[in-house]
């Protein structure tokens, strides 16, 4: 599959500083599916042009979905996943174009926010619905859109032009290639909203047609296509009267007002390194970065796709070699005694708990209280009595697919207080968010102080 970016911005060989890749230079990538190779065939002052080819090996993605649940093992090799533009497509752009892609320019910053002439060509594009679907989405974006039929027309050469920054074109094409296509090569989470309400900034909230990029981009999941059109209609904000009225002040999100509490406590606690357990896509780290008192922050994850989100989202290279000192990534399991996370002042473990098996727990605990044993732990998990508040959870559901289990009030605090018996610490009970009189808030948070 083929994406070529062209710029007829004069000169336009700056294209080689927004996409941090020399116009002179042949560069492959690799990626868990495959190859990415970056070459400029035109490096003029008047036209540039960059390609980015990417090269699926079908044979690693046959390997990968063994046990799966995607067919027969001929589905599993007659399918067009290698070829075709899709969501391999926009992984690549991520990892070869990530500077670019979140509007930074090191050499000439003042480049990343002009708007010059840009044209955007991906082929072979798989239609889901015809090419009238890419029309709805590219042309109220502002974009002049051609397509080419490829055999039978469910395949298309499609070229897109518009005046705009790189980034907004990259963003475009990030969230809109596999929305196109309908499919996505990797399972989805609550995460997957994150990043479409990030790379969606700006233009997914006002656009006609945001419900069908929402569903296709959570891959028709309805939960998670609620979660994320109801936070883009708080984007989105009231609509415009004849008199003016005055603008509530919007209602701040849970998860935000959770790493902002536990980035204070943290804060309090009079900490120099922290280690954030489970880390997820990083955004707890990039709030502790903020703060000069925190010299040495470790986020620790399972997950190596997560790792490399939090790494883009932290820019970990672009930073100075004084911020980098700082912050670290770490690849490990917190049901297992790991001594690189000793010796650490404080711990957050942020909606983590609730992800590991039950028997698991014993484990979970020897870890971070009997081996890192940080002096400050901070741990906060859903409570599971305000599921009730949620219109969309029927009363056996939990919050999110891959919790194991979610805790009442009384359950936690039995937890929490068998915990800080057994490894020595000091605890107190606090809830996060709007509270229900009866049913107590939506999160409920521990803060362990070693005895």
């Amino acid at each position: 599959m083929l994406l070529i970016i062209t710029s007829t911005h004069q000169p336009a060989t700056d294209l080689g500083f927004l996409l941090h890749k020399h116009p002179e230079k042949y560069q492959e990538f690799s990626l868990p599916f495959g190859k990415a190779h970056v070459f400029y065939p035109v490096a003029e002052q008047t036209r540039c042009t960059a390609a980015l080819v990417l090269d699926v090996d079908p044979v690693a993605l046959v390997r990968g979905r063994q046990g799966s649940r995607t067919g027969g093992l001929l589905d599993q090799y007659v399918n067009d996943r290698p070829y075709a533009a899709s969501s391999f497509l926009s992984v690549a752009l991520r990892r070869v174009y990530a500077s670019a892609l979140g509007g930074r320019c090191e050499l000439r910053p003042e480049l990343a926010e002009l708007a010059i002439p840009l044209e955007a060509r991906f082929t072979p594009l798989r239609c889901r619905g015809g090419i009238g679907v890419a029309e709805s989405l590219f042309l109220p974006l502002g974009y002049e859109l051609s397509a080419t039929p490829l055999g039978e027309g469910l395949y298309w050469d499609v070229t897109i032009t518009a005046t705009t920054t790189l980034a907004q074109l990259l963003s475009h094409l990030y969230v809109l290639i596999p929305v196109l296509d309908d499919h996505k090569h990797y399972w989805i989470g609550e995460d997957e909203i994150e990043k479409l309400l990030r790379h969606g900034e700006g233009w997914l909230p006002q656009h006609p047609a945001r419900e069908l990029i929402t569903r296709r981009y959570l891959k028709h999941s309805r939960r998670l296509a609620r979660l994320a059109i109801a936070q883009l209609e708080t984007v989105d904000g009231p609509p415009e009267s004849e008199e003016p009225e005055e603008v509530p002040v919007p209602k701040r999100r849970l998860n935000d007002e959770r790493l902002e509490r536990v980035a204070d406590v943290l804060k309090a606690s009079g900490a120099k390194s922290v280690l954030d357990l489970g880390c997820g896509s990083g955004r707890l780290l990039g709030l502790l970065m903020k703060t000069q008192q925190f010299e040495r922050i470790t986020g620790v994850d399972v997950s190596s796709r997560d790792l490399d989100t939090a790494a883009e989202r932290l820019h970990l290279d672009t930073m100075t070699d004084s911020q980098r000192q700082r912050v670290n990534l770490l690849h490990g399991a917190l049901t297992y005694r790991d001594r690189r996370l000793a010796g650490f002042d404080a711990a957050a473990v942020v909606e983590v708990i609730e992800h590991i098996d039950a028997p698991r727990l014993t484990a979970f605990a020897d870890a971070v209280f009997g081996t890192a044993r940080p002096r400050t732990i901070v741990l906060t998990t859903p409570n599971a009595e305000y599921n009730a508040k949620y219109e969309n959870l029927d009363a056996e559901d939990m919050r999110h697919a891959d919790h194991r289990f979610e805790w009442s009030r009384a359950e936690f605090a039995a937890w929490v207080e068998k915990a800080a018996a057994d490894y020595g610490y000091e605890f107190r009970i606090e809830n996060i968010g709007e509270a229900d009189p009866e049913l107590g808030a939506p999160t409920q948070m521990a803060v362990f102080t070693c005895i």
